[in-house]
């Protein structure tokens, strides 16, 4: 029979834990007054207080509220933005919208601003566009390369490419125009064949990774060896092991989604 574990307090760690939830979301709601402060020695929640905010299901208020993706910075976010809205939109972008109240910054993460996907989601398209076309005044219509590969959420490389290609007109700056990139958007045999191209360099790389930290296992293992056979001294570091083992283990996870997709 299974022993049950009765914990007269909780680190916070098996806190996140006990309420289901992961440790961002329980930083970000405890800045925002859902869940509360330790109350032992300002480190620990007691067990008393951890089965009252289950009992009362805080952390299912913490799940509604934030959702279970972790938000974002401004970068990734302006990424975001651009392929959802079409335009070339930049992190300063994000942070005007921020500024003017209409994207809330909903934490910080190493003294940056972070937002959560689904008020990125819910941002008024027009709002984006009249905060982006504020930046770029006359340049509004066209994008640079970069730009539009932020739009179509490609690598450059490719967007230069598939540009050469189609023969895709410049105007004497060096800068394309925007319709005829949402005109490359809107080709659905053209953007599913990039994502299957993304998808196979990705999947490249991902087998890449999982060779070198299989190499990695397998270098310890020998290095055991050699210690059990009294050929080493001391025994290799198993901090080093775990660590391998770990990212092994997220690779795999990651090809078997990759599998999926293709099944």
């Amino acid at each position: 029979m299974p022993v049950q574990i009765v914990r007269a307090q909780y680190g916070a760690h098996q806190f996140a834990g006990y309420l289901g939830i992961t440790r961002w979301q329980l930083r970000v709601a405890q800045e925002h007054g859902i869940l509360p402060r330790p109350d032992l020695d300002g480190e620990r929640w007691s067990a008393a207080l951890a089965d009252e905010c289950r009992g009362r299901g805080r952390g299912e208020q913490v799940i509604a509220a934030f959702g279970e993706i972790p938000p974002i910075g401004s970068a990734k976010a302006a990424i975001r933005l651009a392929e959802r809205v079409g335009l070339d939109v930049e992190r300063r972008d994000v942070e005007v919208l921020a500024a003017q109240g209409e994207l809330n910054v909903i934490s910080t993460f190493r003294g940056h601003p972070v937002y959560l996907l689904k008020d990125l989601d819910r941002l008024d398209p027009a709002s984006v566009r009249s905060v982006v076309a504020a930046r770029k005044g006359p340049l509004m219509e066209t994008v640079d390369a970069g730009g539009a590969a932020t739009i179509l959420g490609w690598p450059r490389r490719t967007f230069d490419r598939i540009a050469g290609e189609r023969d895709l007109p410049m105007d004497r700056l060096g800068r394309y125009a925007l319709a005829d990139v949402q005109a490359l958007r809107a080709d659905d045999n053209l953007m599913r064949g990039v994502d299957e191209e993304k998808r196979q360099l990705a999947l490249t790389k991902t087998r890449r990774s999982e060779i070198r930290v299989e190499d990695v296992v397998r270098g310890w293992i020998l290095r055991c060896s050699a210690y059990l056979d009294r050929d080493a001294e001391e025994p290799p570091d198993t901090a080093l092991l775990n660590r391998a083992l770990r990212n092994l283990t997220n690779i795999r996870t990651e090809l078997a989604r990759h599998e999926r997709r293709t099944a």
